[in-house]
């Protein structure tokens, strides 16, 4: 038998894992979209303009999220103002949600890394502070199962995340989970 790097195996792995229509237990739970995290545009704002929303500079950039006009335009800010500066600070919120849908935080490279750009709530905070606990059961994994599909059958406080935890040592990745292994519920 010849031997094969782990990285060869998986590959193969992943191969007859979509020629057998089981790819789908691969990938596991989805990750959070980025649309659920709420940027705080005040944070941003000060950043950029000082938090003055009414501001232009001079240099080709309005409002307090410093929109160009080919940008507010393109992203709908036409059937509020000309330009940003000219809009109130909840139309220029507005724009910015919906280019951030599309393109992230990229539109401000430098502002949108900023410490409190994204909005915490009190669930968020609760999440982070879950303890994993292993219940001294375990699980065998079969055909089809995620580990999200897992927590909610065993009703695992915490869900998915939490199982991640508590069998590190035994999963690679919270997406790469094969039947016949034994989880920690």
């Amino acid at each position: 038998m010849s031997r094969i790097g782990r990285r060869t195996r998986l590959a193969l792995g992943l191969a007859t894992a979509g020629m057998t229509g089981a790819g789908a237990l691969l990938f596991g739970p989805a990750a959070p979209a980025q649309a659920a995290r709420q940027v705080n545009w005040d944070v941003v704002a000060k950043c950029e303009s000082g938090g003055r929303w009414h501001i232009n500079t001079g240099n080709g950039y309005y409002g307090g999220l410093q929109f160009s006009r080919s940008t507010w335009l393109s992203n709908g800010g036409g059937k509020y103002a000309r330009t940003a500066d000219k809009a109130s600070k909840a139309e220029q919120i507005a724009i910015a949600n919906k280019l951030y849908k599309k393109r992230g935080l990229k539109p401000w490279p430098t502002c949108g890394k900023k410490p409190g750009v994204y909005k915490t709530t009190k669930n968020t905070a609760k999440k982070k502070t879950v303890t994993a606990k292993a219940s001294g059961k375990t699980y065998v994994i079969r055909s089809g199962d995620t580990l999200a599909s897992i927590a909610k059958k065993f009703k695992v406080k915490g869900g998915w995340r939490t199982l991640y935890k508590i069998n590190r040592d035994r999963l690679d990745s919270p997406n790469l989970i094969f039947p016949g292994q034994r989880i920690r519920l």
